[in-house]
Order: structure tokens, then C-alpha cells, then sequence
């Protein structure tokens, strides 16, 4: 197919073990459809549909991957019930090459040489304010000057937790008291940085999904006096989604596209769940682009989303 691109030993060993309890639970649930069969018959086919559904695959994802396997067995006339695996493999990576989410973008810059700006959303608990944290350390390895905007004020360990990964990444931090107006902590933040030359800024916003008229008057706010320093702030609205939650993280996923325009997408907690295969089915269905995986708790362990070489993973016994 020509689909799978190499990754170095060390990525590719960290998304191998981060992946073991969603392999583990798809080759047992795979190994009692092809039980007893010898070919892929309707039967395999309904117990398929049922073993991509109960691995938060998501229903529209899996029709789809179901009629395309449909039409393969339809086309080739006899398929053996073994190579299901690598029949399954190779359509959820021609699904996933054909959707309109495409090859991420990490650059950083800007037209006009200002901080790039990260405005990160999300509920609290999907694992945010680790994710700022880890984003900060892999810029900071590429020689980038990050900055950190603690603008989740409603809760006071929010602000604390971000403190500690700025001093552990070891990059400034600005920072209001809790309760402080989150646009003023933003405004503050980017001015800081666009003063002292830095590449980026990444701003966390609370965490809540009390009420969509809420969150994106709040979200809007934040964005307008943004833009106050830096006309076309945020270059990106990162929304951080915890994977283990599986459905719940697509409904997440809605309501946060209903309350403001997300640009990325990042998936947490993936080495914790058995709920792996949501990141298929969000990459499918949503038009935006699933852009980081967290597969462990190390502060390397926040991988740049590579649609290929996650599905190799996932069928690499």
C-alpha cells in the first residue's frame, strides 16, 4: 500500500506499549469473530460491526469500514477469515488517508515574526494541563522561547499545576491571583512574550462545559483581547480530549466545535484505556485534524499524531 512511513524505534516503542490494552482487547474480541469460520461471511460481518462499536470506534466510522470490507469480499468473491487483521488494517488506513483531516502542521511561525499563539480547551480532567506542559518541553527541545499563560483562574490547583510544568520544563510563566479575569491573564501573557521575542505562547482556559453560550462568550472574550496585541491570535484552538472516556470524548468533542472554532485536536490517556480505537473514529468523523496522542505519563511520551503508524501499531501483535 505504501501507507506506513518508519518511525524512529523509540516512538514507535512508546506508541507500541502505549496502545497493549487496546490491542489486547481488539485481537481477543477479532479472534472470537474468525472462530470456528472460514471465510468472511455476513455473520463475521455483523460480529465485526459489533467488535469496532464496543472499541469506541464510533458508529458512522464503522459503518463505513464495514461497507468497505463489504465491497472488498463482494469484489475478491472468496476471503479467508484469517486475514482479517490485515484486511481490517488495510481499510481503516485507506479510510483514514482519504478523510479531509491531512497531514498535521507543527510550524510554528508567523507572518509577521509575533509569538505563535496556542489558546488550549477542554473540560477538566482530560489531562490539559499536562498536555500544555509536555507541548512546552518538545518546543523547547526544538530551541523554541515558550511562554505560558495560566489563564484557567476559576481553579486554584489549575494555576498550580502549571506552575509546577513551567518550572519542570523550565519556561516563565504569567499569572494572575484565582478569579482574576481570564482575558486579562491572556492579554498579559502575550504582551510578555511578544516584549521579549519569544515563539510561542500557550494559554490554558477553564475547564468547563456548563453551558455552551457561556463557554463561547468566555472563549470569544479571550480571543478579542488577544488580538488586542496580536491582530490574528490564536493561531490555533487546541481542544484536548481524554481518550480512556471514549464516546464521551465525541460528545466532548461537539459540544467545544459548537462553542468556538477548533483547529486541532489532542487524545490522552491512550495507554491507560483499552478505548484506542475513539482515535479512529474522531479522526474520521471530525474535519479537524487529530494533532497529538498522549501515551504515557513521561514528558516524552506526547506524540505528534501519525494516522499510519498508529494503525500499525494497533495491529502489531
Amino acid at each position: 500500500m505504501g501507507f506506513f512511513k518508519k518511525q524512529s524505534p523509540d516512538s514507535n516503542n512508546s506508541l507500541d506499549k502505549g496502545l497493549e490494552k487496546t490491542k489486547q482487547s481488539l485481537f481477543t474480541k477479532l479472534s472470537r469473530v474468525v472462530a470456528g469460520k472460514s471465510s468472511v461471511d455476513a455473520e463475521v460481518l455483523d460480529n465485526l460491526e459489533e467488535v469496532l462499536i464496543t472499541s469506541d470506534v464510533g458508529v458512522e466510522t464503522t459503518l463505513r469500514i464495514i461497507k468497505r470490507i463489504e465491497q472488498r469480499v463482494s469484489r475478491d468473491k472468496y476471503m479467508n477469515a484469517t486475514e482479517l487483521n490485515q484486511i481490517l488494517k488495510s481499510e481503516i488506513a485507506e479510510l483514514l488517508a482519504q478523510n479531509e483531516s491531512g497531514d498535521v502542521d507543527t510550524s510554528i511561525k508567523t507572518t509577521d515574526g509575533s509569538p505563535y499563539v496556542i489558546m488550549v480547551v477542554g473540560v477538566n480532567g482530560v489531562g490539559k494541563t499536562t498536555t500544555i506542559g509536555k507541548l512546552a518541553h518538545i518546543y523547547k527541545e526544538q530551541g523554541k522561547s515558550v511562554y505560558l499563560g495560566a489563564a484557567d483562574t476559576f481553579r486554584a490547583a489549575a494555576v498550580d499545576q502549571l506552575e509546577i510544568w513551567a518550572k519542570r520544563v523550565g519556561v516563565p510563566i504569567v499569572k494572575q491571583a484565582m478569579g482574576a479575569d481570564p482575558a486579562s491573564v491572556a492579554f498579559d501573557a502575550i504582551s510578555s512574550a511578544k516584549a521579549n521575542n519569544a515563539d510561542l505562547v500557550i494559554i490554558d482556559t477553564a475547564g468547563r462545559l456548563h453551558n455552551k453560550l457561556n463557554l463561547m462568550n468566555e472563549l470569544t472574550k479571550i480571543k478579542r483581547v488577544m488580538q488586542k496585541v496580536i491582530p490574528d491570535a490564536p493561531h490555533e484552538v487546541l481542544l484536548v480530549l481524554d481518550g480512556s472516556t471514549g464516546q464521551n470524548a465525541f460528545e466532548q468533542a461537539k459540544q467545544f466545535t459548537l462553542a468556538t472554532e477548533v483547529t486541532s485536536l489532542a487524545l490522552t490517556k491512550l495507554d491507560g484505556t483499552a478505548k484506542g480505537g475513539v482515535v479512529i473514529g474522531i479522526s474520521d468523523q471530525f474535519k479537524i485534524p487529530v494533532k497529538y496522542i498522549g501515551v504515557g505519563e513521561k514528558v516524552t511520551d506526547l506524540q505528534i499524531f501519525d494516522r499510519f503508524a498508529f494503525v500499525e501499531s494497533l495491529f502489531n501483535r
